[in-house]
């Protein structure tokens, strides 16, 4: 899943998803640091591109969580018809529920690992740009604001620590390269923090 040096032309299509991904998550912060959303759709765009991924890849890296924030099916069906199958393909398999309310958390998290066992190399480049950019996002908020980050998130950390570690072996055997590699070392970089301090 390296980059072969293979340069990417972006098209209208692409300009066309990146407007629509900001009209989607335009009220739509990150958790912990109030950033505005579309900067974490923008990062995992940048990363699947730097990685040699495709402009579908990278039009579904903007469109990763428009089906499981902004609307389901109905959603789908849109994404289907501005971007194609290949697209929508791509991001159901980032995608770790379709419905509201979701499912519980850690059901709703075996099930994404289950299915990124069986992931195209497409689904798991956007689907490791989405968790590097998390993780990495993660570990600069603890470092600017503390343990208290994990009051806004829906697991405990020792949930969220667990996921990202289950995570690292199965991007690793994908041979997903750099990425993988980066993605292991934060994760044990928070894996390292004070977890004592941690409510």
């Amino acid at each position: 899943m390296n980059t072969t040096g293979a340069s990417v032309q972006l098209t209208e299509r692409f300009e066309e998803a990146l407007i629509y991904a900001n009209r989607l998550h335009a009220n739509q912060v990150r958790k912990a640091s109030g950033v505005p959303y579309m900067a974490h759709l923008l990062s995992v765009a940048a990363l699947v591109l730097e990685d040699g991924g495709s402009e579908d890849e990278a039009i579904a890296a903007l469109l990763h969580d428009a089906i499981e924030d902004q609307g389901g099916q109905a959603i789908r069906e849109e994404i289907q018809t501005r971007f194609g199958n290949w697209v929508v393909a791509i991001v159901e398999g980032c995608t770790d529920s379709d419905t509201v309310p979701k499912p519980p958390w850690k059901e709703r998290k075996l099930r994404y690992l289950e299915n990124l066992q069986s992931a195209s190399p497409e689904v798991v480049r956007v689907s490791l740009a989405d968790k590097l950019h998390n993780a990495r996002s993660l570990l600069m908020d603890w470092r600017k604001f503390g343990s208290s980050i994990w009051q806004q998130f829906n697991s405990d950390p020792e949930q969220r620590l667990w996921f990202y570690q289950e995570l690292v072996p199965l991007y690793k055997m994908t041979n997903a390269g750099e990425m993988s590699e980066e993605f292991a070392r934060t994760v044990q970089d928070l894996c390292n923090l004070d977890q004592p301090s941690l409510p």
